[in-house]
């Protein structure tokens, strides 16, 4: 029988957290012993509209939610503002975080990994729950090894705050560990107007889209001579992310160290 895992949702009404609301409703071992909010402290779930008949507590302030609630696991799918704070906190705990916020700075995220070490706690950062983008990603680092001049188009709704997005920025970290550096394009090449070619990282680039329609997709281009070749993901529907959220919460119950990207948990 599989042992019951007391889960903490931060972020209950956005859209993703609404998703980890059903998921979490409809997994048997999965119990949701309340939820962190910036509003309806004292309210249960039930009683805000659009979200699941659950008799789980609201709490605005964090610390409280962590004192008072006997949790296994946080799900943060909040902000990096908000999210850094709920991830150090449910540490703090010894509560193992899920997250699912991108745009934490470098810094931060090594307060995190050290905050891991000291309380023997692990936790999970996923820039991308999405089964398939983790797999784009693996097979994008396969493919700098032989073809090194590459470039990364990613594409999200007009809602999101980062840019270029935390799965781009992995994908071009996993990219950097394979490809061969190298400055690419023409030696002489002008932007006749600033930002035209993207950001630049290692020597390649990336551009970052933002329109109503899109949730999240990725295109990553290498090009040869003669040939091109395209690597891309694309989620229609939150529901992808949820796979992958369950993943990472079954994982990082049997963990007490830091991981930053869920392909470093799939074999």
């Amino acid at each position: 029988m599989t042992e019951t895992v007391n889960i903490i949702l931060a972020g209950p009404r956005g859209k993703m957290g609404k998703e980890a609301l059903e998921l979490i409703s409809r997994t048997d071992h999965f119990n949701l012993v309340g939820c962190i909010d910036r509003k309806n402290n004292g309210y249960l779930v039930k009683d805000i509209d659009g979200l699941p008949n659950i008799e789980s507590p609201i709490y605005t302030d964090a610390d409280e939610a962590f004192e008072r609630l006997n949790a296994d696991v946080l799900i943060d799918l909040t902000n990096p503002e908000v999210g850094f704070h709920h991830t150090k906190t449910a540490m703090l705990h010894q509560v193992r975080p899920i997250v699912g916020t991108s745009g934490f700075s470098e810094e931060q995220l090594d307060t995190l990994k050290r905050l891991s070490e000291e309380q023997r706690t692990g936790i999970v950062i996923a820039p991308n729950f999405a089964i398939g983008a983790v797999l784009m990603m693996r097979f994008s680092q396969m493919a700098a090894k032989y073809f090194p001049n590459v470039e990364i188009i990613e594409r999200h709704h007009d809602q999101k705050l980062d840019a270029p997005s935390g799965t781009a920025v992995k994908t071009a970290q996993l990219i950097k560990e394979t490809r061969e550096a190298q400055q690419q394009g023409h030696l002489d090449e002008k932007e006749t107007i600033k930002g035209a070619r993207g950001a630049e990282f290692d020597g390649f680039r990336i551009h970052s889209v933002r329109l109503p329609g899109y949730i999240a997709e990725q295109e990553v281009v290498f090009g040869q001579p003669g040939q091109t070749l395209k690597i891309t993901h694309n989620s229609t529907d939150r529901y992808s992310f949820m796979s992958g959220v369950q993943f990472a919460v079954e994982r990082v119950m049997q963990m007490d160290e830091y991981v930053y990207g869920l392909e470093n948990l799939m074999e």
